[in-house]
């Protein structure tokens, strides 16, 4: 076994199952229900916002989540595998042509939003 075998067969028992993070893409509103930890008392915090990008495989598996606080925009990156990630909902889906939705950076107010896939084009997995 080479080295790359080897790091993958130890993370093999750390990753979450994968029926839990097929449901969504890039474009999709979701919520991520991070938890909390505070001292000795833990609480569920939800954070809604647009996938905006996807990135790595395995145990490094992240994902960007961009949203709008008092008018400044706001990313958080999220390891998907990390115990901190109780769940993810998708509350919208969102038709998106690129794999990643950095242009949205740049747009302000209405312009920001991306089409729903129910009226646009049907997403092929």
């Amino acid at each position: 076994m080479n080295r790359q075998e080897i790091l993958e067969s130890v993370t093999q028992d750390q990753l979450k199952p994968a029926e839990e993070f097929s449901d969504f893409s890039v474009g999709d509103t979701i919520d991520v229900h991070v938890r909390i930890i505070e001292g000795d008392k833990e609480r569920i915090q939800v954070y809604q916002g647009v996938l905006i990008a996807e990135k790595g495989r395995g145990i490094n598996r992240t994902i960007t989540v961009r949203r709008i606080v008092a008018n400044e925009g706001v990313e958080r990156i999220f390891p998907l595998h990390s115990p901190r990630i109780a769940k993810i909902e998708v509350v919208r889906r969102g038709d998106a042509r690129r794999a990643k939705l950095y242009f949205l950076r740049n747009r302000v107010g209405k312009a920001r939003r991306l089409r729903d896939q129910r009226r646009g084009l049907k997403h092929v997995k």
